[in-house]
């Protein structure tokens, strides 16, 4: 029997390459207030071109406010084909029926595996190393409007858009 030296189907990288164009994903990361209290910050990104789509934090986050912030990332306008994220527990029955409602088809990551969800976990590290670190969050308000100032600069005055 001849042996396969190759891999038996494309990788992973391979994957999200050919559909980057309809592929948005989203993740959470947490900001520290100046009252000792933590915020969860939803983001949602076109993997395409790496736009930031949408922004919100939340004191508690539920799988209702969860899947409200994936109407308002995805809504009429940006209607991807598929949705990558992990495996976090937020992301409940509720969620998963939203997305099938918005026809988006959800691709998870395997458990302790950030590398699957790339662009998300590497605009998370740039927000932290450009913005976040250098600002007093005293509430969900101020982070907000900090983080749409952000999302400006980024999707229209950041050097990658010239690349076109």
């Amino acid at each position: 029997m001849n042996r396969q030296w190759g891999p038996p189907s494309q990788t992973w990288q391979t994957s999200l390459l050919n559909h980057a164009a309809g592929t948005v994903s989203l993740d959470f990361f947490t900001v520290p207030t100046t009252t000792f209290k933590v915020l969860f910050v939803l983001m949602v990104l076109s993997n395409d071109r790496r736009r930031i789509l949408h922004f919100n934090a939340t004191q508690h986050p539920t799988a209702e406010w969860t899947a409200r912030q994936l109407i308002e990332a995805c809504g009429i306008d940006h209607n991807p084909r598929y949705l990558l994220r992990d495996r976090d527990a937020i992301y409940g029955e509720r969620f998963c029926r939203q997305a099938k409602i918005l026809r988006i088809e959800e691709v998870t990551a395997a458990p302790q595996s950030p590398w699957q969800n790339p662009y998300v976990e590497r605009m998370t590290g740039s927000i932290r190393r450009e913005c976040v670190d250098y600002i007093i969050v005293p509430g969900e308000r101020h982070i907000n409007r900090v983080l749409s100032d952000y999302a400006d600069y980024y999707n229209k005055t950041q050097t990658h858009l010239s690349l076109d």
